[in-house]
């Protein structure tokens, strides 16, 4: 990822998962490590990035690599916790091999496990600092080929960071513990911390923690470090979101995030190692996400991410894509979505620069509409390389929530997602938004730039049936008298109600006439955007819930929308928030002879409506 509207994607053919990458610093490589123990060193530098060179271990699992900056070698760390070193000119290994036997000597009887660090002294590139994951640190002298400080600690290490002196270093434990090392004085920690340990009394040691999986040590010039960690919560936290830590001097930060995370980075301001680091952001990866957190201002508030990889923020359960739209379409949308800047986000700008946009191919405005699971709505510029967001809706809103599992019906996918969205229906001329949701609701939206308080929301209910009430007919072929206007019912025919519903349950105690969502009886404010035209909803009938809508369709010029279930279809005048036609399938169909087609009015079996 580079500015916002740059970014590259490159797979890898194996389908190996992707354990480790490591920039080869402004020079336009990339080299990644498998879990099928292969390393490969991409080509950034052309247009469709390549891989020019790759390497398989055959004999050894790698767990752990590390290139300096600015350096040609790359040290590869092994499950055996040797250390082979990889020239990355020619990426052919070099020969030089640190075995796990001399890094530890006589410190230890037994195997120190896998390497789980390496780094190099951020003063001293000829020291690397090695960490097993036993809890054995070694600092290793590259030119004498010997080790200089042994640490030992009974607690296994996750990861391993440098103060920026090169004087001390910080590792992370399984027992949710930061211990802090002087680089001279290897006999025991500096300082043992427990981040998220609650201390009891009578000095004891605090209860273990979760283990804590990686962390970083970042230096300011004008106050206190940053120790920026992930994991380590204490185990009652049951039911807990993952979470980052951020402590800098008194104070800890604990940010909770939406996804386990999978990694995190320090943005610093300095790029040597070898200086006060200055952090003022921190991107982290989580599962399903990307978010980047502002670590200057208070509370550290996350930046917008500017990336399409929200799309997904929820599960999209319907789709639209519309081309050629009308030229002020896009910007129109653009302005009342820039408006909607969220509170609590960073102030400043995405700090992920890098990069330079090609020219745009199309010359046509292209939009997708995305419908999701949680009722929301969005709509992303397709125009340029990458999907933007410009505009997002809340249909839900519109909605009471209701409080407790007994108010509504239970229907099953209605109780998961009562508002996902199932059909979209759009005018890009007119901007008349349709949707249509998974509890038998359509909504209908206006555009408008100015916000607007609407104290009654329009809704009209309406009840599609499908009644067969069977007319035995002495030889069988006899077919059921047209029904002479005003004589009430055809029996082949559904007696429509469009009517709101006044009754909440039939003489048998059965649920009828109540829509499965309750719309909100208080006045709604309505941001410049997509505001409520009508609320239509279908009702329950004698016990039965209403059918999903299948078919959706808006006309705008002549302000109508008609809908359509398995039982039958429904056409609504919006402007005057009346049904104007309710057809039963069977209607639809004619009368049961499939021969006999006689014309006749869909109004005449209707009493006359208001």
């Amino acid at each position: 990822f580079g500015r916002p509207g740059v970014e590259c994607y490159c797979q890898h053919d194996s389908g190996a998962a992707v354990i480790q990458l490591q920039f080869l610093i402004n020079e336009g490589a990339l080299v990644s490590a498998l879990a099928d123990d292969t390393l490969h060193l991409w080509n950034l530098r052309q247009k469709r990035p390549a891989i020019l060179h790759s390497l398989k271990f055959n004999r050894e699992r790698i767990t752990f690599c590390h290139l300096p900056f600015q350096s040609k070698w790359l040290y590869v760390g092994t499950e055996r916790g040797n250390i082979h070193i990889v020239n990355v000119e020619s990426f052919t290994l070099s020969g030089y091999v640190i075995m796990w036997n001399k890094a530890i000597e006589l410190s230890s009887k037994s195997h120190p496990g896998p390497i789980v660090h390496i780094s190099d002294n951020p003063m001293d590139e000829g020291k690397l600092l090695i960490g097993f994951e036993s809890g054995t640190v070694v600092l290793w002298d590259l030119k004498s080929k010997k080790a200089d400080y042994r640490y030992t600690h009974d607690e296994a290490i996750h990861s391993v960071a440098w103060h920026h002196e090169g004087k001390q270093f910080i590792c992370s434990h399984s027992d949710g513990t930061l211990t802090i090392w002087n680089v001279k004085s290897p006999t025991k920690p500096f300082q043992t911390i427990t981040p998220h340990g609650k201390q009891l009394k009578d000095g004891k040691k605090p209860e273990p923690c979760k283990p804590i999986l990686k962390v970083e040590y970042k230096t300011t010039r004008a106050g206190d470090p940053f120790i920026i960690l992930s994991g380590g919560l204490s185990y009652d936290t049951v039911g807990r979101r993952p979470c980052l830590t951020v402590m800098h001097g008194k104070s800890t930060a604990v940010l909770e995030m939406d996804y386990s995370i999978v990694d995190f980075l320090t943005l610093c301001e300095t790029p040597y190692p070898n200086d006060f680091q200055e952090p003022y952001a921190v991107v982290v990866l989580l599962e399903k996400d990307l978010v980047l957190i502002d670590l200057a201002q208070n509370g550290y508030p996350i930046f917008e991410n500017p990336y399409p990889l929200t799309i997904h923020e929820s599960p999209v359960t319907c789709c639209e894509y519309f081309a050629d739209c009308p030229v002020d379409l896009i910007p129109a949308l653009y302005s009342v979505g820039a408006r909607q800047k969220r509170q609590g986000y960073s102030k400043k700008e995405w700090p992920i620069s890098g990069g330079n946009w090609g020219l745009i191919t199309q010359s046509y405005p292209e939009i997708i509409i995305t419908g999701h699971a949680d009722g929301s709505i969005k709509f992303w510029d397709a125009s340029a390389i990458t999907l933007q967001v410009l505009y997002k809706l809340k249909t839900a809103k519109v909605f009471e929530k209701s409080r407790n599992k007994d108010d509504r019906p239970n229907t099953d996918i209605v109780d998961e997602d009562p508002y996902a969205i199932q059909i979209i229906s759009w005018c890009p001329e007119s901007r008349m938004l349709c949707i249509a949701g998974v509890s038998a609701h359509v909504i209908i939206y206006r555009f408008s730039k100015q916000e607007v308080t609407t104290e009654v929301i329009p809704m009209l209910e309406v009840r599609l049936l499908y009644e067969i009430n069977d007319v035995e007919s002495p030889d069988g072929e006899q077919v059921p008298p047209l029904p002479t206007p005003g004589t009430g019912s055809n029996p082949q025919s559904i007696v429509p109600q469009s009517h709101p519903s006044t009754s909440s349950s039939s003489s048998d105690g059965l649920r009828d006439n109540v829509p499965c969502l309750k719309v909100k009886n208080s006045p709604l404010k309505q941001s410049p955007g997509y505001q409520i035209e009508l609320v239509i909803q279908l009702v329950w009938v004698s016990g039965e819930p209403p059918q999903q809508i299948t078919s959706l369709a808006v006309n705008s010029a002549y302000g109508l929308v008609v809908f359509g279930n398995c039982n039958g279809i429904a056409m609504v005048d919006y402007l005057q928030k009346t049904v104007l036609l309710n057809l039963g399938t069977i209607e639809l169909y004619g009368s049961n002879d499939p021969y006999r087609r006689e014309p006749r009015s869909p109004r005449k079996s209707r009493q006359p409506s208001g």
